[in-house]
């Protein structure tokens, strides 16, 4: 019988299973809880505006979005949305899914932290990023009713979580400031780190090797 949150049944198939395994042996109690909380909150969200979403690919999408700030996905070279993103495509791959359903969920993962984008593309892309603006900003958390927080914050906890989500981005990025460049993870080192010095747009333009 499926597991039911705030009346968001989480799927329960071989590949949900299989995906909420991979995340909670890779990352800790905080990106689990809150990759869970995106699933539900963005499927509130996406029944309110009803967008019709493979509830299975936007449980993969949602696990997966912060897997790249993990040790074990992580990278040193890219941004970390992309390294989510790549394992999510794998895992789905491996788990016999078609390459439209692939393609949905890379750039639900890949897109989380780009501001409107999401929204205008696929439902599968959309529910995630409207999960995370619900947790991490609190955006349009009035749509979402009082019995349903509680449900969902006591099946999923969030004790300290603006500070210790901000904590865990920094910790996933700082290793790797210039991935942080064009995107709102420049606000994270700059928060962290006072010696972080970001990239300037109109400098690199000003500067470029073109003579005029």
């Amino acid at each position: 019988m499926p597991e039911t949150i705030a009346g968001i049944a989480v799927p329960d198939t071989e590949l949900v299973r299989d995906a909420t395994a991979l995340v909670r042996q890779a990352a800790d109690d905080l990106v689990f809880h809150h990759s869970r909380r995106v699933f539900v909150w963005g499927m509130l969200k996406a029944a309110a505006r009803g967008l019709p979403v493979d509830p299975e690919l936007a449980y993969v999408g949602a696990m997966f979005h912060d897997l790249g700030l993990t040790a074990a996905y992580g990278s040193r070279d890219r941004r970390f949305e992309i390294d989510g993103a790549e394992a999510a495509s794998a895992f789905l791959r491996g788990h016999g899914r078609s390459p439209e359903e692939v393609r949905a969920v890379w750039l639900a993962v890949a897109l989380h932290t780009t501001p409107e984008v999401p929204h205008l593309l696929a439902p599968e892309v959309a529910v995630v990023t409207l999960g995370v603006e619900t947790d991490v900003l609190g955006l349009d958390l009035g749509e979402i009713a009082p019995w349903q927080r509680a449900e969902t914050v006591a099946a999923h906890p969030r004790p300290d979580f603006k500070n210790r989500i901000l904590r865990a981005f920094y910790e996933g990025m700082a290793g790797r400031p210039g991935t942080t460049f064009g995107t709102m993870n420049d606000d994270v080192l700059a928060h962290f780190d006072p010696s972080f010095r970001r990239q300037d747009f109109v400098r690199i333009i000003q500067d470029n090797d073109w003579p005029e």
